[in-house]
């Protein structure tokens, strides 16, 4: 019974592994604030009969976690226009790293098992993308997203405990579609909005339904009630096991390939992953 949460969390991992070949997809056609938007815009369709009756408390940190969100996919979603799959999934779980050191700073004391799982893990996802070329900016932009859902888990695991599962999702999901609305029509300008339906072929309109009501509004809802009873550090390091099914659905989807480099970094991973486990099972 203890490990249904963290294989939910698991099960996430896997839905969001597809998103990175997806998004890729998405890219030609869409800019970042552009996918992000409108993927929010379907999952919030998805969750809309949640709306209703949500409390004040959970609409107030559900725009918390839904800016931080918003900021770190828009910002993952320009790297993938100029990096590969597999290095944008590389670059996005070194927030692996980033939150127990951050849970540090701020007086957490996660134990050491965890800091060598999460150092382990971005070794296994450094080697998974080890030798592809990457672009400086679009490093930067990926990076940015590493830090910002860093802070985004570690707040989740903070307050999900605090709200129904299913309230708190449609809270973060309906403010990040409003507010994903706002910046996609200051940036794209209303006639470039209008003609959006138009521009995108079935197979962009596909991913985006995909992206909107499976990798948003389901796994959302699996977050929220996930995390109430999984750590921040635990949680972050289930989350490295991304890059491993990011590489598999981009060679499967986009023709990525994986060197036999990226395979035992593969391994490394999901060798954190147990490790992480044994650190949780093992804490009084």
């Amino acid at each position: 019974m203890r490990y249904r949460y963290p294989a939910l969390l698991l099960l996430v991992t896997v839905v969001w592994g597809l998103t990175f070949p997806v998004l890729k997809v998405a890219t030609g056609q869409l800019s970042g604030v552009e996918i992000t938007t409108l993927r929010f815009l379907i999952a919030a369709a998805c969750m809309g009969p949640m709306v209703r009756g949500v409390p004040l408390p959970t609409w107030r940190d559900g725009l918390i976690l839904g800016a931080l969100g918003l900021a770190s996919l828009v910002a993952q979603a320009y790297g993938l226009q100029f990096i590969s799959a597999n290095r944008s999934a590389f670059l996005t779980s070194l927030n692996v790293l980033m939150v127990p050191l951050i849970g540090w700073a701020v007086g957490a004391r996660p134990g050491w098992m965890v800091f060598c799982a999460a150092v382990l893990a971005c070794v296994g996802v450094g080697l998974m993308s080890f030798d592809v070329q990457g672009d400086f900016w679009a490093d930067l932009a990926t990076l940015a997203a590493a830090l910002t859902y860093a802070a985004y888990t570690i707040l989740m695991s903070a307050r999900a405990k605090n709200h129904a599962p299913a309230q708190l999702a449609a809270a973060q999901i309906s403010c990040m579609a409003v507010l994903g609305a706002c910046w996609m029509l200051a940036d794209s300008g209303a006639a470039r909005v209008l003609s959006l339906p138009g521009l995108l072929d079935a197979e962009v309109w596909w991913g985006l339904l995909y992206l909107g009501a499976v990798a948003s509004a389901a796994t959302f809802f699996l977050q929220a009630l996930a995390q109430s009873h999984v750590s921040a550090a635990q949680a972050a390091v289930i989350y490295a096991m991304e890059p491993v099914f990011a590489a598999a659905f981009g060679w499967w989807y986009i023709g990525e390939q994986m060197t036999p480099l990226a395979l035992l970094g593969g391994a490394l991973v999901i060798a954190a992953v147990i490790l992480s486990q044994r650190a949780e099972s093992a804490t009084p």
